[in-house]
């Protein structure tokens, strides 16, 4: 059974840094995709970062240079490093993950089976 828990959201003052983890366990391969999504009410949930088996990652263009992916297999843990944090940085942040049968399968599509619970970021000015 494929659990994700993500921990590292808080409160953080507008210039600061934070680091989500995403513990995701059950998977019986190294081989899948995990992302980090971010949601506000009443908007629609965007894809913020994600990474794929063999490490290729890609960002939202709102993060880029700020943010930072990286995944340690022995740990089957995914971080995101968040730097120069803003306002708009102000979110829920939910990890997701999914199987996939190629180690170089894409991590910027669909496919995201598996999801947290979510961990709340806020940035204040």
């Amino acid at each position: 059974q494929v659990q994700i828990v993500e921990s590292g959201g808080g409160l953080v003052q507008v210039g600061g840094s934070l680091q989500l983890a995403c513990a995701a366990s059950g998977f019986t391969s190294n081989y899948y995709i995990v992302g980090w999504f971010r949601q506000v009410p009443g908007k629609e949930r965007e894809r913020v970062s994600c990474i794929n088996s063999a490490g290729t990652t890609h960002y939202a263009d709102a993060v880029k240079g700020r943010f930072t992916i990286s995944r340690d297999n022995a740990k089957k843990t995914v971080y995101l490093s968040m730097n120069n944090l803003k306002p708009e940085d102000t979110a829920v942040y939910y990890c997701a993950a999914g199987p996939t049968f190629a180690f170089r399968a894409t991590c910027a599509s669909s496919g995201y089976n598996y999801w947290g619970q979510g961990t709340p970021v806020t940035v204040s000015s």
